[in-house]
């Protein structure tokens, strides 16, 4: 049914990452691949010839020092360096274990040892936490550090390595370009930065990544230039963002911090960006706030309906009527693919009827990480879209509802987690279908509806099923909310007996409108968000916080760690 409602974008073959970037020299060689800022006010840009050429230096100079075939980890700001270090590493025989930089330092070691790394890349900012470590990591060779400028013992200078391969490289050295990869061989190995328990590092083989940039893009396409925002250690953003864009020969502008992402659209003047859907809340809510505060509310409400209204009849007026928004942005976005988690469907509504098309999909670690997404013809809002064609999805043990645990079999599914045999049986059968551990459903289209997650599911006494990301989306709808967790209110016995809202809200916007009474405010307007639910999904009981919530360094709110009365 959904193939009468969309049509696969063709997609140059490719069978590694190798072959990717080659492909992209040859045929766009002095076309810009990447640019970033350098100081307050330059901008530095890198051709794909200038990029290859530095990853081939980089690679003939720790290949040879023997380093290709090892595990090298690397951990920093996104950067020009990091991406370096990152396709040099996918070229080559050995596998690439991006940190996050966000990890505590006995985080960060018991990484680099359960990994078996032998090489750490790092930034000037981790290199004082990476000495102090050292001693404790015998097993890592060499720390290269991108600021250093000198060799101190174990500790080497990134330039002063890609330099030494250059020579080499220049003067005939094949000792990295020959090199080749089982296709099926571990290539990435991602830790995962669950809300409980320890991480766990997820294999992705070579084929498990060029089957999610070759299939993601036969469904949703990207256009000429991204402004590359989340951390490059998610695979989010290190496989559909960079590779995906490396391969449709795109100009990748880094964003290297994200207090700076506003400034760097109307710098860099992107036509896409990947971000996550907290982003996306963040740029619905700020419109909206500036349309009040200016008020101009009513106007940017008036220009939403003339716009439907125009897009109905073949007419596309957007990005005239809402010039303002889109100067905001650079004044060229286009396109927003957002993934992660759901998004709430008014602010898919609200991007499209201002004629920035947003996209969500959905994807987990495990699966490369790309499951599904909308393509732009056939864009829903409520749904994440299309499964990739390389895979099978089922939904296992589906309720009354349809509603049931979303399982994966095909090209993106891991290889397992790494030394961890009991783990990794648990999550994939011997006969290859991952259990995601997320909920959902598939429409009469094909397309895939997430729920919410399994170990989130609330079971109340009467039998009833609740996912709670379902009603914080309606909450997170209400202008002052900024965060939200819906949990069960449990009786003496712990019986699930109905649900409470804890919400962290905006103290500024509470100020402005002058609301005294917050308590009831707060009830009053989360009873009306919620009026259309059934009876057991309404909110029992509201709990005001004074702080946000604590997160994980993927900024997902740490729900265990809440303390219920």
């Amino acid at each position: 049914m959904a193939k009468e409602k969309y049509t696969l974008y063709e997609v140059e073959d490719i069978s590694s990452i190798r072959e990717l970037l080659e492909k992209a020299k040859n045929a766009a060689g002095d076309k810009l691949a990447f640019r970033y800022r350098v100081g307050a006010n330059d901008v530095a840009d890198v051709t794909y010839n200038e990029f290859y050429e530095r990853t081939q230096a980089l690679g003939t100079a720790l290949a040879s020092r023997g380093l290709t075939s090892t595990h090298i980890a690397c951990i920093g700001e996104n950067s020009y360096d990091w991406l370096t270090c990152y396709l040099t590493v996918l070229q080559s025989e050995g596998v690439f274990v991006p940190v996050d930089k966000e990890l505590p330092d006995s985080d960060i070691k018991n990484i680099l040892i359960n990994s078996d790394s032998t090489v750490m890349f790092c930034s000037g900012k981790y290199e004082a936490r990476l000495r102090a470590m050292a001693d404790e990591l015998p097993d890592i060779k060499y720390f290269i550090s991108f600021t250093l400028k000198e060799d101190d013992g174990k500790f080497l200078s990134f330039e002063k390595l890609i330099e030494e391969g250059r020579e080499l490289y220049k003067n005939g050295s094949d000792i990295f370009t020959s090199q080749k990869r089982d296709e099926y061989a571990l290539a990435l190995l991602v830790y995962t930065s669950g809300t409980t328990g320890l991480a766990k590092g997820v294999m992705l083989s070579e084929h498990n990544l060029v089957s999610s940039v070759k299939y993601g893009l036969q469904i949703s396409t990207i256009y000429t230039t991204s402004l590359s925002v989340l951390p490059y250690h998610h695979t989010y953003e290190a496989v559909p963002g960079i590779l995906v864009a490396l391969h449709k020969r795109c100009t990748i502008c880094i964003n290297d911090n994200l207090s700076a992402v506003l400034k760097n659209l109307t710098v860099f003047k992107p036509d896409y960006i990947y971000l996550v859907p907290a982003f996306a809340e963040v740029f619905y809510k700020r419109i909206w706030e500036n349309a009040e505060k200016s008020g101009k509310a009513d106007t940017l409400r008036k220009g939403i309906k003339i716009s439907r209204v125009l897009m109905k009849l073949g007419i596309d007026m957007r990005r005239k009527i809402f010039a303002t928004v889109h100067e905001a942005f650079g004044g060229n976005l286009r396109e927003i693919v957002c993934g992660g988690a759901p998004i709430r469907p008014e602010i898919g509504q609200f991007f499209n009827d201002i004629g920035i098309t947003l996209l969500n999909g959905y994807g987990i670690t495990e699966c490369s990480p790309l499951v599904s997404v909308n393509p732009i013809m056939f864009n829903d809002p409520n749904t994440v879209g299309i499964p990739l064609k390389c895979i099978e999805v089922k939904i296992d043990n589906p309720d009354e509802e349809g509603n049931g645990e979303i399982m994966v079999k095909g090209d993106i599914v891991m290889m397992g987690y790494y030394k961890m045999p009991e783990q990794t049986a648990e999550a994939l059968s011997e006969d290859g279908w991952f259990r995601t551990g997320d909920y959902g459903t598939l429409t009469e289209h094909g397309q895939l509806v997430i729920t919410g997650r399994k170990k989130n599911l609330i079971v109340l006494t009467n039998g009833k099923n609740v996912y709670p990301e379902e009603i914080e989306n309606y909450i997170a709808g209400i202008p002052y909310v900024k965060e939200v967790v819906v949990y069960s209110i449990k009786d003496e016995e712990g019986h699930e007996t109905g649900l409470c809202a804890e919400v962290f809200l905006n103290k500024d916007y509470i100020e402005e409108k002058g609301i005294t009474d917050v308590a009831t405010t707060v009830k009053a307007d989360i009873k009306a968000a919620c009026a259309e639910l059934p009876t057991y999904k309404q909110i029992a009981k509201v709990v005001v916080r004074d702080v946000e919530f604590e997160k994980t360094t993927t900024n997902k709110i740490k729900r265990h760690a809440i303390k219920k009365d």
